[in-house]
């Protein structure tokens, strides 16, 4: 199949994002309601909706999806009428998360439906970040593109990275809570914790390649964290500092060393560290620069990643 021929369907960011550095743009004909970047596919047809309101705070919209996946319910459903009319030759899904998009059994059962088209579905997976770089390969392999290039110049950015740390010592290296949703609280697993290693700190809650653990305010309180980093999955920058401001109310914080020296930081978590694609390795230089700027500057401060707290440290 030529590229001309190709229409594809992807329903989940990170897709949209690889079919993008695969130089596969052209050839998106449907995205999802959560797919925006990059912006030149915001125009296409939306071809998924969440079955419930995604404005609110934190615990209204834990509540919602909570509540809609006990009554055995998918979060996010598709548009057959949508797909009926774009009659994609393939379509790009997930099976990581249940939370984070449409899941692959509802692709699975709208494409059942079809009628002017058999689309065939590629899956992605990924838990670890070489997961993400084999998905990169499948994609390519599926769709009659080239992947080593796009793979080593990803590459060659981690090593750059990882050529500056490696060598650190522990002390050097900062112990780090990274918060995937504040109330209630989680912290960020998967990929996460191979990039705060990589970027030359310690990641203290989640576990390589496992999804992402609840935690309690007493583990952060414990562990005193030398950094403390809010990436809540689905928010940008603005959105994570409105919810992140209330926990500067809460007592136990201010006798955390993170707060007392001013190394709280909020990051873009929507655009990318929830995004298992190649703005991965963007997510890999906002951690380093963050932890470590006497080392790094990318220029992502002000766009990728923020202090929370303004003061010098003391």
């Amino acid at each position: 199949m030529t590229h001309s021929n190709l229409k594809i369907v992807s329903l989940i960011p990170s897709a949209t994002e690889i079919l993008a550095i695969l130089g596969l743009t052209q050839a998106i004909v449907g995205r999802s309601h959560e797919c925006d970047y990059p912006p030149e596919i915001q125009n296409l047809p939306v071809c998924t909706q969440p079955k419930f309101n995604p404005e609110g705070t934190s615990p209204e919209i834990h509540d919602r999806v909570t509540d809609l996946l006990q009554s055995a319910l998918s979060v996010y459903q598709v548009k057959t009428d949508v797909l009926e009319q774009l009659q994609p030759t393939h379509i790009l899904t997930q099976a990581q998360c249940e939370v984070c998009a449409v899941s692959l059994g509802e692709v699975e059962q709208a494409v059942a439906t079809l009628t002017h088209s058999q689309p065939q579905i590629i899956s992605l997976q990924p838990n670890f970040l070489s997961d993400v770089w084999a998905d990169i390969q499948r994609v390519a392999n599926a769709l009659g593109v080239a992947a080593p290039p796009v793979l080593a110049g990803l590459q060659s950015r981690i090593d750059a990275c990882v050529q500056k740390t490696q060598a650190l010592p522990d002390s050097a290296r900062p112990t780090v809570a990274c918060i995937e949703w504040i109330d209630p609280l989680m912290a960020a697993g998967n990929w996460i914790p191979e990039l705060v290693k990589m970027a030359g700190g310690q990641s203290l809650f989640g576990v390589e390649g496992e999804h992402s653990p609840w935690l309690k305010w007493e583990a952060i309180a414990t562990s005193n964290p030398t950094a403390i980093i809010f990436m809540p999955c689905g928010f940008d920058l603005n959105r994570t500092r409105a919810e992140a401001m209330p926990l500067l109310q809460r007592p136990e914080w201010q006798s955390l060393q993170a707060v007392q020296t001013g190394r709280v930081y909020i990051t873009d978590g929507n655009a990318y560290f929830n995004r298992p694609g190649p703005r991965l390795v963007d997510s890999l230089e906002i951690l380093a620069e963050i932890l470590h700027p006497e080392s790094f500057h990318f220029g992502y401060e002000g766009t990728g990643w923020e202090c929370l707290l303004n003061h010098s440290p003391v």
